[in-house]
This record gives structure tokens, sequence and C-alpha cells, in this order.
């Protein structure tokens, strides 16, 4: 990690641990992780944006690593973590930045700017499309594609595994608990063309008792070390082995509250700013590519660039070059950088 700066930031509601390279004086970058992740997924960008004279920032997100973690389910409601994250913004000044998001750190970030437009100059969301009602069971649902999710077959589509957490929550904990480890190792997996227009696996949860069905624990998996090397992986498993799921997978457990806070954003949530979504085209859960999941957000930002490339769900490991080719561009192309 030498190039990466651990540092410590403490309020008398929250402490995040952050990761923090490039010049002081530089533009800010802040780059915030999502489910199961760690700030150190944003190692490579992070560095290569560092080099180019931007001050990088990327927090364990509330719940993870060195960052607080509540014990209420309640405590992971995105308006909390939009005001952890304020806090931090506060701390480095204010001054509106480049806010980068992936997965649930991409829901972040688009609450973060249809609450708090100031804070931002413009917004990359990774994978996670922006949904100005949130990111929520009640969103997502009817934007299911009913052509390989029939509704009396899969009335939950490619979200079961998320009604699960919401209907059996210790159970579901407790699978990824079992083996720490390994249940990390077979989330983080590339992706397969051939997948696509096929019933993803996290449809099929709650049919199989669990993620990991009647084992209740994942299959001895090896960490695929072209995504994480193999440092930042054990980092990784440290942090889950001593803290565990549960703060992080309570993030899917407050879907009312979610709705609520969006509801509260200006101008029905639409966002004015430049927004750079990154699809991967093999994102069996998140393509927006042929079926509805992209429309909230094609109607709610006035000034949108998708992006498209081979990958999967964890483009900032699994495409770590091309993501920053990708959000490179987009700077230079809305003359941001």
């Amino acid at each position: 990690m030498s190039n990466l700066v651990s540092r410590m930031f403490r309020t008398p509601r929250h402490t995040t641990h952050y990761l923090e390279c490039g010049p002081t004086d530089g533009s800010l970058m802040m780059f915030l992780h999502g489910w199961p992740e760690l700030s150190l997924i944003w190692r490579a960008q992070m560095e290569a944006f560092a080099a180019d004279g931007w001050h990088c920032i990327a927090p364990d997100m509330r719940g993870y690593g060195g960052s607080s973690a509540p014990a209420a389910t309640n405590a992971y409601t995105n308006e909390q973590v939009v005001a952890d994250m304020g806090e931090l913004h506060d701390y480095f000044g204010g001054r509106p930045a480049i806010w980068i998001g992936h997965d649930w750190g991409s829901v972040i970030v688009g609450a973060m700017v249809a609450h708090h437009p100031e804070r931002s100059r413009g917004s990359v969301l990774v994978s996670v499309p922006y949904f100005p009602t949130a990111n929520a069971l009640p969103t997502l649902v009817p934007l299911i594609n009913r052509a390989i999710y029939p509704a009396d077959e899969y009335p939950d589509g490619q979200w079961d595994y998320y009604r699960y957490y919401n209907t059996h929550f210790a159970s579901a904990v407790a699978d990824l608990d079992a083996d720490k480890a390994a249940s990390l190792a077979s989330i983080y997996q590339r992706g397969d063309p051939v997948s696509m227009g096929k019933v993803a696996t996290n449809a099929l949860v709650s049919r199989k008792g669990g993620r990991f069905g009647a084992e209740h624990r994942a299959p001895p998996t090896q960490p695929d070390l072209a995504l994480w090397p193999e440092a930042d992986f054990h980092a990784l498993v440290q942090a889950f082995e001593a803290h565990g799921f549960r703060a992080p997978c309570a993030w899917y457990l407050n879907d009312d509250a979610n709705i609520a806070y969006m509801q509260r954003a200006a101008n029905g949530g639409r966002i004015a700013q430049p927004l750079l979504l990154i699809n991967g085209d093999y994102d069996q859960m998140n393509s927006i590519e042929g079926n509805y999941l992209g429309d909230p957000m094609r109607a709610a930002c006035a000034d949108l660039t998708v992006t498209r490339f081979a990958g999967a769900h964890w483009l900032p490991v699994e495409r770590k070059t091309k993501l920053v080719q990708a959000i490179r561009g987009w700077l230079r192309t809305r003359k941001l950088g």
C-alpha cells in the first residue's frame, strides 16, 4: 500500500477510515465502494488519477473495514451514509468534487448529487444506474426483464437475493459468515458472455434456501488474483473476518427509509450535472442493455453519458485500466479534468 495512505476521520456521529493519495492541492475525487467491498477496490483507479494530479479519497463505507459499524440495521439508510460522506467532504474543504461510486457506492453518489448538487462537479456510476425513486425492491421489480424472468416463476427476477435478505436476514448473513474467505472468493468472479440472457444464480436464492443452498456455506474457492492483488484480497478477508457480513448486508434492509429520503430530493431527484454510467456487458444484474433498468436514469439525468465494455459487475478490479480510460475520456469531453 505504498502509494495509498491510511487515515482516520472522526466526528461525534461517525468514524471513517479512508485511503488517500495524490497531491493535496489537486482537484478532489471521491471513490465510494459497494457490497461486499472495501476502499482498496479502487487502488488502480486512485493511483492512476493521483498520477494525473487528482487528490483521491476512498473511504471504507459505514459498516466496512475500519469505519463505524453500528449494531442496528436501521443505521444503514442511504440518508445516514450520505451524511457520513458529507462530513468527510467538508473535512476536505467541501469544494465541488468528482464523485465515483460502484454498486451501493453508486447509489450513494446518486443520492448525494440529488440532495446536495453543490458538492459535485460531475459523477460517475459504475455498474449500478441511478434511480431517482431509490435503489429499492419497489423500484427494481417493475423493471425486470420478464422475457428472462416470467413473473409466475421469478416474481423478483434477479433481485430474489435482495428479497431473501429481507425475509431471512440472519440465515443469509450466517451463510456468508460460515467461511468468509470462500464467500468473498466465490463472489468475485469475472464476467461470462454466455450468461447473458439466462437466469442469474441470484434469482434462485430463495428456492435454494440460501445463496449456497443446503450446504449453507461457500464451497472452497481460490481467489482470482487477476482481480484483487494478493495482499489486497488478504486485507479484504481480514476486514470481513473482523466484522462479518451483517453490517454490509444491512444496507439491503432499509427500502422504506431510502424511498422516503429520495422523495425529499429537489425536482423529483432530477440531476442536471454531468453523469457517466459505466455498465458491464456481462453484468446479469445491472446491464441496462435490452431492458428497462436504465429508463428511470435516462428520464432523470439532463447530461447523461453511457459507456459499456466487456466485463461483468466487478469492473473496478475486472477492468482496471479500461475503467480509468473511460473516466478520463469523459472528464476530458465534459471539460471537468
